[in-house]
Order: structure tokens, then C-alpha cells, then sequence
């Protein structure tokens, strides 16, 4: 396998090459997920050239983790990575992940919530949440929550540590249902919305939560990113649900970036001076393109109060279990 840094510049975007424009990351520590495939596999390849002094690497198994560790040092020799095992779609799998995480290291320098799910047929997480807000967004909200005095404790040990949470988000957050979020339907398979609207206000939250986070935290950097319409695996396994999907997917591919420059948005976010915590941007750096609801106050607060109810929620019934 042979790496490749490439330069991109959007039409209205920043250019940003990732051989040049990634500045060292030495003594930091990097927690990816989904690190294995996609998106999230090539921003571990660009920043572990930069030599971090470690890499979480979070994929739904262990087993899938490791083997892309391995894959990885073929192409970046030397680099210290950890796999993790994370499952965003169980609450059990994110708190023991977590748990993993703080049992073995005191800093984190940069989340990078890259994992996603969408899937064409309606279904539900072990917890009972519609598939996507479970695994998109209450997945990483939960993450990023038990990591958090990890983060915080970064940024005031090491001032000079620029501790960042980037959320992958999707343009598609545009296409969420009427109202943004629809609550009543976050519990259930929510059948009377389509694949896209599901997707959607997952994404949505992602970015609103992002927002909110920001202000809560004026200590850690936080951004959300829309990488661009980007050939991944992810694509192709929707694309491989549906005959309409798949005829359009086949189309989209000779407009879609390749994974390479796809991943930039989020190595900028990551890594770029130019990032306003709470922003959530476009291709590359461009800020202002989000859709209404991210500056509905109302849905904002609607959201971050389900989601503290639900976060206890799950905390206190994983305690229970134990």
C-alpha cells in the first residue's frame, strides 16, 4: 500500500495539503473512531505522520481494530498504536471502551468521532434507540462524555495541549424531518420516516450537540464537519440495500472525492488555527452552510436536556447491572 498526501481546494473552501499544512503532533494523544475503514483510516494515516505519541484506534470489534493496526504500521512504521473495541450501538460497549481508555492513559489531546451507521432498513440499538440517533449520536454523546475529564484535564495540565472534539456530521443533516428532531421518534424504529430523515437528525443532533458542547466548554475546541459527498464503505453499504440507491450510488461515484481528500475537512478541523469551536463546516473550512435549526435555541436546549436524562439514564442502568 502506498501513501499519498494530495492537496485539494474548494471552490469556496481553504486549500489545505495534508503534507504541509498538518503541524507536529508530538506528545499528543489521538482517540479515533472508526478508525479502521474510510474516513476515519486515512485521518490516522495523515496524522500519524506526525508523530503523536499515541493512537487509540476505535473500531466495533476489537478483532476488526487490531487488523487494521496492523495494516496501518505497514504504511506508517513505528507509530504506537492501541485498538479498541467500540461498539457506538450499546451503551455497554461505549462505557467499557471508555473505561479502557482511562484505565491506561491520563491525557487526550484530540476525539475525533468519525464512526457512522446508516442503513436503509429501520431498526434499533440494544437500548432500544432508533438505529442511527443510537449509534450516530447518543454513541458518541455518551463517549464523549465519560472521556470528557480526560479532556478537561488535558487542557489544564498541558496549556499549551489545544485539546479539540471533531464530529463527523453529514450535510444530509439538512434533510432531517420537520422540526429537526423528532423526539417521539427516537425510541422507536421510526417508521414513518424515511432512511434519509432517520440519518439526518442524527447528524443534526451531532452538530447541535457539538454547539452547545462548545459553550459548556470553552476549555476544549469542538467542531463539527461535513466531509463532502466521499466513496467510503459506508456509501456502499447503503447503496447495496436498495436497487434505486445502488443505480443512484453508481452515478454519484464519478462526482464523489476520494477518500484521500475527503478526509481533509476533518484533518483542518483537527488541526487548523483557523477553527471556531462550536462551528460546523463544509468543505474545506467553509463555515455559514448549516440548515436552520442549528441556531434553533429551543431544539438546542430540547436536545441537550434529553440527552443529560439520557446519558444518566444508561449510566444508571449499567450500574445496576454490574
Amino acid at each position: 500500500m502506498k501513501y499519498n498526501a494530495m492537496s485539494f481546494s474548494g471552490s469556496k473552501g481553504i486549500e489545505f495539503n495534508t503534507a504541509t499544512d498538518i503541524p507536529p503532533l508530538l506528545g499528543k494523544v489521538i482517540l479515533v473512531t472508526g478508525g479502521n475503514s474510510g474516513l476515519g483510516r486515512q485521518s490516522v494515516i495523515e496524522l500519524a505522520q506526525r508523530k503523536p505519541s499515541l493512537f487509540w484506534l476505535a473500531a466495533r470489534s476489537l478483532e476488526r481494530a487490531r487488523t487494521a493496526v496492523e495494516e496501518i504500521q505497514t504504511v506508517v512504521p513505528n507509530i504506537p498504536i492501541k485498538p479498541l473495541g467500540l461498539d457506538l450501538a450499546s451503551c455497554r460497549s461505549v462505557k467499557a471502551a471508555a473505561q479502557t481508555f482511562c484505565d491506561s492513559s491520563g491525557r487526550l489531546d484530540l476525539l475525533l468521532l468519525n464512526a457512522g451507521a446508516m442503513s436503509y432498513t429501520p431498526g434499533m440499538t440494544e437500548d432500544g434507540y432508533e438505529v442511527h440517533f443510537g449509534t450516530n449520536y447518543v454513541g458518541h454523546a455518551l463517549l464523549t462524555k465519560l472521556l470528557l475529564p480526560t479532556l478537561l484535564n488535558t487542557a489544564q495540565t498541558y496549556p499549551d495541549s489545544d485539546v479539540r472534539i471533531i464530529f463527523v456530521s453529514s450535510a444530509v443533516h439538512k434533510q432531517a424531518p420537520v422540526g429537526g428532531i423528532q423526539f417521539d421518534s427516537l425510541k422507536s424504529k421510526a417508521p414513518n420516516l424515511d432512511a434519509m430523515a432517520r440519518y439526518g437528525q442524527s447528524k443534526l443532533a451531532d452538530i447541535l450537540f457539538a454547539k452547545e458542547l462548545a459553550r459548556w466548554y470553552p476549555q476544549v475546541k469542538i467542531a463539527s464537519v461535513h466531509p463532502g459527498a466521499v466513496g467510503t464503505p459506508l456509501s456502499a453499504s447503503v447503496s447495496s440495500k436498495s436497487f434505486l440507491l445502488r443505480c443512484l450510488m453508481t452515478v454519484g461515484r464519478l462526482f464523489m472525492s476520494s477518500v484521500e481528500d475527503g478526509a481533509k475537512n476533518q484533518l483542518w478541523a483537527a488541526t487548523s488555527d483557523a477553527v471556531t469551536s462550536g462551528e460546523y463546516y463544509e468543505p474545506i473550512g467553509v463555515s455559514g452552510k448549516a440548515a436552520k435549526y442549528v441556531n434553533n435555541e429551543v431544539l438546542t436546549n430540547k436536545l441537550w436536556d434529553w440527552t443529560e436524562e439520557e446519558i444518566e439514564g444508561c449510566r444508571m442502568r449499567l450500574d445496576e447491572s454490574q
